[in-house]
């Protein structure tokens, strides 16, 4: 049944014709109407406008949202929302003082999850899993990357992507798949590096290519982790399957990874709490997306990606959550915006682009989420009554969503 969505107070994120992305001073500006009207039929946006031109007489299940914010759900282009129990013990290793290195060096950090995610059988690594999205789904979410990375092994790997797969089949949620083999060196390979790569680009690649089961690749650019030139040969590897980049780089620091990325024509890459001059000017021009992940600095008190800096030089930006259990346990993108207004000082308007029609180019889905455009996917936040969508950073720690609805379904 359409559904047919009135006395609308503030309707955010209109766009007449579609936009792929927003960069520089192009995210200060959300259009919106006021005292306005929605209409979704079944899974899609089929019309919008001011209560003056309200459509009468309709068979539309009618929501009154008088007082009332709506905007398109949020687009969270980057989480590690699959993986098995939680890391809460370096939480309070963090607190008493040892650094995210010193935490993985015994054993911990990506490793640990790797060993939890290996003992776990799929059907509950997919009872998890499914728990942690229905909760992002009521928080607002509408379209969510998820990465493999704690298996690495193939089997491992290859139960992560199945999980990612078995979501995307069973919830309306827009889900891609992103293949991060290449998140850390497994114990055995942290010596012999080219070996891993190997397993990486000749068994694993090829398996997930046969059960269709990624729509990207990624990998861990970071001093200790994978260099430039390995960070490379797997994205060489995986254009060759189809996999375009989504590349974790420049989180601890900056050692080229960025250049590179473009050089591929990453689609995007997340994280950059360090960002050089080199970066910048490697980043103009491209089209690769920035992303940040505020959040993830808040929580492990790391710097936050220099914003101002990325859009004052003419650059895109967008803002995911890493939702993952050893940096980011959330994947609250409202508290994603109202961290990135806080802490990186980026507009209202700023922070709703980047975590809408940004997102949403981070994900390959600008032709069908991310704003309120006739023929989009009908996926929207209707909020309880607030004084303006201000209210939605300011209000940082309180549930401001009254209805999430994704593909045209109201989510319980």
């Amino acid at each position: 049944m359409p559904i047919l969505i009135k006395n609308i107070k503030e309707l955010l994120q209109v766009r007449e014709t579609n936009v792929t992305k927003l960069s520089g001073s192009e995210m200060a500006t959300l259009p919106l109407l006021k005292n306005a009207w929605l209409l979704l039929d079944e899974d899609k946006i089929k019309g919008f406008g001011t209560m003056d031109s309200c459509p009468e007489g309709t068979d539309a299940e009618e929501i009154d949202a008088t007082g009332k914010t709506v905007l398109p759900a949020w687009c969270d282009s980057h989480t590690h929302l699959v993986y098995a129990g939680n890391r809460e013990q370096e939480f309070v290793d963090r607190i008493n003082g040892l650094s995210y290195e010193e935490i993985a060096n015994r054993g911990g950090g990506i490793l640990n999850s790797a060993k939890r995610l290996n003992a776990t059988a799929e059907d509950e690594l997919y009872e998890q899993s499914r728990l942690r999205l229905e909760e992002v789904m009521r928080m607002g979410t509408g379209a969510i990357e998820i990465k493999s990375g704690y298996g690495l092994t193939v089997d491992g790997e290859l139960k992560m992507l199945r999980v990612i797969k078995r979501l995307r089949e069973n919830y309306p949620v827009a889900i891609k798949a992103t293949f991060l083999g290449a998140h850390a060196f497994p114990i055995e390979y942290k010596e012999n590096h080219s070996t891993y790569i190997d397993i990486i680009i000749d068994e694993m690649l090829p398996a997930i290519a046969r059960e269709d089961l990624a729509d990207y690749i990624d990998a861990f650019c970071e001093t200790g982790y994978f260099s430039v030139e390995e960070t490379e040969r797997i994205m060489e590897a995986g254009s060759m399957y189809g996999l375009p980049g989504k590349i974790h780089v420049n989180q601890f620091t900056a050692i080229g990874g960025i250049a590179a990325c473009v050089k591929y024509n990453a689609i995007s890459v997340d994280h950059l709490e360090i960002v050089t001059d080199a970066d910048i000017e490697a980043l103009k021009g491209s089209i690769t997306m920035p992303v940040a992940l505020p959040t993830c600095s808040f929580f492990i008190s790391i710097p936050y990606t220099p914003a101002r800096q990325l859009l004052n030089a003419g650059l895109p930006l967008a803002i995911a959550t890493d939702y993952n259990p050893g940096t980011t346990p959330s994947g609250n993108m409202n508290l994603v915006v109202a961290t990135a207004c806080i802490k990186m000082k980026l507009t209202p308007e700023e922070a709703i682009n980047a975590a809408t029609i940004n997102g949403a180019y981070a994900m390959g889905l600008f032709d069908t989420h991310g704003s309120i455009t006739v023929g989009k996917t009908a996926n929207i936040i209707i909020t309880k009554p607030v004084n303006s969508f201000y209210e939605l950073p300011y209000s940082f720690g309180t549930n401001l969503i009254d209805k999430v609805i994704i593909s045209g379904i109201l989510v319980k």
